[in-house]
């Protein structure tokens, strides 16, 4: 069995944001040689995630809209988090959508359903974060 191992970096321009990553993620797996196996991907920090969805942008409007209902950054002072940092609601939105996926790889390609996309969700953006990519199988 081979394993690939690789990180991906973002910075990105807002605090909050999905950013579609499968075009670099099918990149790496492509570098990676792996036919059959599988794909984690996972955020490296505890304020950002990594989902799978579809590309569809007033659907991304809906999730921060709602993310926002269930863990809203305000007020500050409901979260006892917020003593040095104030990005409790970010923690929240994070464990809401997750650290990872798991893709199936088939035939040197993810194995994915109809419409189905990787993405990076920032919630406590505008400084460098990463994310683990590793590929295991033959």
């Amino acid at each position: 069995m081979k394993s690939f191992t690789k990180e991906l970096w973002f910075n990105t321009k807002r605090s909050r944001e999905f950013i579609n990553i499968t075009g670099e993620v099918e990149e790496l797996l492509d570098e990676s040689g792996i036919q059959e196996g599988l794909c984690l991907i996972n955020a490296m920090h505890i304020t950002s995630s990594v989902f799978i969805n579809d590309d569809e942008p007033g659907l991304h409007h809906d999730f921060d809209v709602w993310l926002e209902k269930l863990a809203p950054n305000e007020p500050v002072a409901s979260y006892r988090h917020n003593t040095g940092e104030i990005n409790a609601g970010a923690h929240m939105k994070r464990q809401i959508m997750g650290r990872e996926v798991v893709a199936a790889v088939s035939g040197g390609k993810l194995h994915f359903g109809p419409w189905e996309q990787i993405f990076y969700g920032e919630f406590d953006g505008q400084r460098r974060k990463r994310v683990l990519v590793k590929i295991i199988g033959e």
